[in-house]
């Protein structure tokens, strides 16, 4: 008979509620979709459809908006590559993004708390302006002023300057393997709060990033996608959980995999987010308060459990 075997999480993983991960373990890809915010809209979606569909609802809003003669403000994710198919297809359209103004939402930093610079080849900032800005036909690009990231100049005034301009229109995220929501991690010091209300009011910061995050990351194609934990910088600035709320809508993008194989990190920590306890040590789950347009791959909405198939 077999006997049972128990032990505790190790101490160093940030959410180590057992009863809860127990939980939405069991959920499955059929009832991934169900939640008791009706502002929360999740939706299981195939893997090549998301893409897409983040690409289309940039182009939309920006055009949208343009015909308003209004601005458009979007809190920007990782910079990808498929920012190219964005400015793309803007330049087949000839739409005019002269409104528009981004925020990049996050942006790597060194142990003394300096932000990498926009020459720096593997910051965000670079990479935004290499797959986006540059990609644009140049008579229909914005001023390159309304192109934002996070400084070691602007990192303490960066939640304000994104209100100077009305507030986001659009939130775009996705979860990292913490659970964080751009580079808010459930670890980091400097974003510890008495409760639940003073975290979900911190501005942006420079904080230090979860082993867990060095370990995602050094997994990007940037840094080589060979584990190298001493490629990836031990800090970053971030926006802080009031732009997310501040922000008029915002959609969640649960579609990552390794390399584009089965293996997804992502299916307990989506779970956590979207139907586990709302807490700051699952930094995403706040979005479960708001109103929020999620986004989940089949990959990653995929029932959990052993696969003895693929060994250890």
């Amino acid at each position: 008979m077999a006997q049972s075997f128990r032990f505790s999480p190790a101490p160093f993983i940030p959410f180590r509620d057992c009863k809860a991960i127990k939980k939405v373990l069991k959920i499955k890809k059929a009832a991934m979709t169900r939640h008791a915010n009706k502002h929360y809209r999740i939706r299981v979606l195939p893997d090549g459809d998301i893409g897409w569909m983040w690409v289309a609802d940039m182009v939309a809003r920006i055009k949208e908006a343009g015909e308003a003669g209004r601005p458009v403000v979007m809190i920007t994710p990782n910079p990808c590559r498929i920012y190219i198919q964005v400015a793309r297809l803007l330049n087949r359209l000839q739409i005019d993004c002269k409104h528009l103004h981004t925020f990049n939402m996050d942006e790597y930093a060194n142990e003394k708390g300096e932000i990498a610079p926009e020459s720096w080849p593997f910051g965000f900032m670079h990479a935004f302006k290499k797959y986006f800005y540059t990609e644009l036909d140049p008579k229909l690009r914005p001023a390159e002023n309304q192109i934002h990231g996070p400084t070691t100049k602007n990192i303490t005034s960066y939640s304000r300057m994104i209100e100077d301009q009305g507030g986001a229109d659009i939130c775009y995220s996705g979860p990292g393997w913490t659970g964080h929501l751009a580079f808010i991690e459930p670890d980091a010091p400097e974003f510890k709060a008495k409760d639940l209300k003073a975290w979900m009011n911190m501005e942006a910061r420079v904080c230090r990033l979860s082993p867990f995050t060095l370990a995602q990351n050094s997994l990007h194609g940037s840094f080589g996608q060979s584990g190298n934990l001493t490629a990836v910088p031990p800090y970053a600035a971030t926006i802080g959980p009031i732009d997310v709320v501040r922000a008029q809508h915002r959609i969640d993008i649960h579609s990552l995999r390794i390399d584009d194989s089965q293996a997804s990190w992502q299916r307990l920590i989506t779970r956590l987010c979207l139907h586990g306890p709302v807490t700051p040590l699952v930094p995403t789950s706040m979005l479960q308060l708001l109103n929020t347009d999620v986004w989940v791959s089949e990959s990653s909405a995929e029932d959990i459990g052993p696969r003895w198939h693929k060994e250890y």
